[in-house]
């Protein structure tokens, strides 16, 4: 896990610094310019942030769905501990996803929030979550919380696919890619960006996935010993 540790924290670090330091210009002459994208401008920058976030915010929840039907078939209450951390990791995740993409769309759309099936699907999944931990909480009874959960973690990993790639492409939208949209489904999804700029995209997804994991092994292991505080307690 040292591994993964490290490698985050200098893939996150580099993306950071390569996202916002290589400058934009209309006529790039090395790799250290990025192309100007028409519409975007500066703003393009955004895509080293607000499209990794998102993906691992599927990642993270997907996960927790895994586990939660592990928990079901097993009754093993790491696996609990493991669903919940990972559904708490991509509750966060998902707000900032929210955070990055109401700020893309301040400088694109004018506004913060404009009501797009994007913005729509990915704030459904934060209730959708949000009410995942208020039955948790809810709950004292540490089997039925850890049933109740795994059964709402399975159906609620079921409709993130469809939040997030369905939904949007159904409806007509601000986002590329949207219904109607005659410009195709963008440069992130068709991968229509220049070779520098494909790496540095590329190496966010995996730096904030291997973030994800680094921080699912801290928060599962800080699960572990509450749980075996909780029983010592209860004894």
């Amino acid at each position: 896990m040292k591994f993964v540790k490290y490698s985050s924290i200098v893939l996150v670090t580099f993306v950071i610094i390569a996202g916002i330091a290589i400058p934009t210009v209309r006529a790039p002459q090395g790799l250290f310019e990025f192309p100007t994208i028409p519409g975007l401008g500066q703003k393009s920058r955004n895509i080293f942030f607000h499209v990794p976030v998102a993906w691992t915010t599927v990642v993270a929840f997907l996960v927790s769905m895994y586990y939660g039907f592990r928990y079901v078939r097993t009754k093993n209450m790491e696996y609990d501990i493991k669903s919940v951390s990972s559904a708490g990791l991509g509750f966060l995740f998902c707000f900032l996803a929210t955070v990055t993409g109401a700020i893309w769309a301040k400088f694109n759309w004018g506004d913060y929030w404009n009501w797009d099936p994007r913005e729509t699907s990915i704030f459904i999944l934060l209730l959708i979550y949000g009410a995942y931990f208020a039955l948790r909480s809810a709950l004292e009874n540490e089997e039925v919380r850890a049933r109740l959960s795994a059964v709402y973690s399975m159906v609620a990993g079921l409709t993130v696919p469809f939040f997030i790639f369905v939904m949007p492409r159904m409806m007509a939208g601000l986002h590329p890619g949207a219904k109607g949209d005659v410009e195709g489904k963008g440069p992130v999804l068709e991968l229509k960006m220049s070779s520098n700029m494909l790496v540095v995209f590329l190496v966010a997804l995996v730096a904030f996935n291997l973030l994800y994991v680094w921080l699912l092994d801290l928060r599962v292991r800080a699960g572990k010993l509450e749980y075996e505080q909780s029983r010592e307690q209860s004894r």
